[in-house]
């Protein structure tokens, strides 16, 4: 099974100034991303940069709308992704937890992927 994992940071201040990790934190993340791609179960994963250089894109009633960021009253924030191969939710539980062991204080919203049966029905 594939498991989408969005990080949600605490501090949306720092997150939003673009302000680094320390090489300390970048080593041991840089550390556990490789550990999991030797592994085999990640499969992807990026950072993302702050919401003042993001768009949210909309679509009502036939309308697009296009809203440039910053987002300043969001309440939370995606700061980066990952695409995990897992055996089971509780082992992307178990990722997510070692994963926020590494980045500090925040959340992991865990979505499964949906894949289509290789027979094509639904």
């Amino acid at each position: 099974m594939r498991f989408l994992m969005l990080y949600r940071p605490a501090n949306i201040a720092a997150s939003e100034a673009g302000t680094p990790p320390t090489p300390e934190m970048m080593q041991k993340m840089g550390a556990l991303i490789q550990k999991k791609f030797a592994e085999g179960k990640l499969l992807s994963t990026e950072g993302c940069m702050p919401t003042a250089t993001g768009s949210l894109v909309g679509l009502s009633k036939g309308k697009l709308s296009v809203t440039d960021g910053p987002f300043s009253e969001a309440k939370e924030i995606v700061g980066g992704f990952a695409l995990f191969q897992l055996k089971s939710k509780q082992e992307a539980i178990a990722e997510a937890h070692e994963f926020l062991e590494v980045a500090g204080d925040g959340e992991v919203e865990i979505r499964q992927i949906f894949d289509a049966p290789s027979d094509g029905n639904f």
